[in-house]
């Protein structure tokens, strides 16, 4: 069972970054972060949530919020993703699954009959002050966006 982080102090984290950067939770200071977790670049899924927040970006943006994709792909990869796919968000490298632990999303996986340690698919919003406010783990991306996109409204009144 995952740890639950709502209503914690947002977990410590500093990664490299697509555009050369490393970000931290400092980065993101004074503002709200929706940071979501993913398996892999270029996947069928990882592809749609990734243009569904890329689609209400400018959205999250009015109501300062910042959109943080995580997962274990190289600087490389998600440089690929992100022109590919015209992210206006930056995606965070941890192949050492230090963000990844940080925030609980590691969990036994199976594909053919084979087990191992995967993403869970999660998304956490973070307040301006550095709180879990929200947290969905498991994630169905179909409806999700609008879902979170949804209660940073109920955030920002």
């Amino acid at each position: 069972m995952a740890k639950n982080l709502l209503g914690k102090k947002c977990p410590a984290f500093k990664a490299e970054a697509t555009n050369n950067q490393t970000l931290s939770n400092a980065s993101f200071a004074g503002k709200n972060l929706v940071i979501y977790f993913y398996p892999k670049d270029s996947t069928p899924g990882c592809t749609t949530e990734g243009q569904e927040f890329r689609d209400s970006y400018k959205i999250f943006k009015k109501m300062n919020t910042e959109i943080l994709g995580v997962s274990r792909e190289s600087i490389k990869s998600h440089e690929n993703f992100k022109s590919k796919q015209s992210f206006p968000f930056e995606l965070l490298s941890d192949p050492d699954e230090k963000v990844c632990k940080a925030f609980d999303v590691m969990k036994l996986k199976s594909m053919y009959g084979k087990e191992y340690m995967g993403v869970d698919r999660s998304t956490f919003i973070v307040d301006e002050k550095g709180k879990i406010k929200s947290e969905w783990r498991g994630v169905k991306v179909t409806g999700h966006v609008k879902e979170v996109l949804q209660a940073v409204k109920e955030l920002v009144k």
